[in-house]
């Protein structure tokens, strides 16, 4: 075997081996839609967002959520993803809030 070759097929096995390590490390998203509705009624379509950190839903907040993705996540009333009672909603649900109370302005999943 020629050393062009070689180096060739070597070449091949690296980038495929850095694809395969790729897709089940930092790159990691929620698959499907999440879907949300702001205190003005806009709906908003969020597409396989990442599952690491905090999101930040719309200015206005959000009041109506529905999780179309393979993940569950948690609400939160703060932008920062901390604060007490978090709201859990699991994979193909939604929530509302209730009547009176705050909306939602962040979310992280649960993985």
């Amino acid at each position: 075997m020629s050393l062009r070759r070689r180096l060739t097929i070597a070449t091949g096995a690296a980038l495929l081996a850095l694809t395969v390590t790729g897709c089940s490390g930092l790159g990691r998203s929620m698959v499907g839609t999440l879907s949300y509705e702001t205190g003005r009624e806009l709906v908003v379509t969020v597409t396989s967002p990442s599952v690491k950190g905090c999101h930040r839903l719309a200015p206005s907040g959000a009041t109506r959520v529905e999780n179309n993705t393979l993940v569950d996540i948690q609400l939160y009333r703060t932008r920062d993803c901390k604060g007490e009672k978090p709201i859990y909603v699991a994979t193909s649900m939604s929530n509302t809030i209730a009547p009176g109370s705050l909306p939602w302005r962040s979310y992280n999943v649960i993985h």
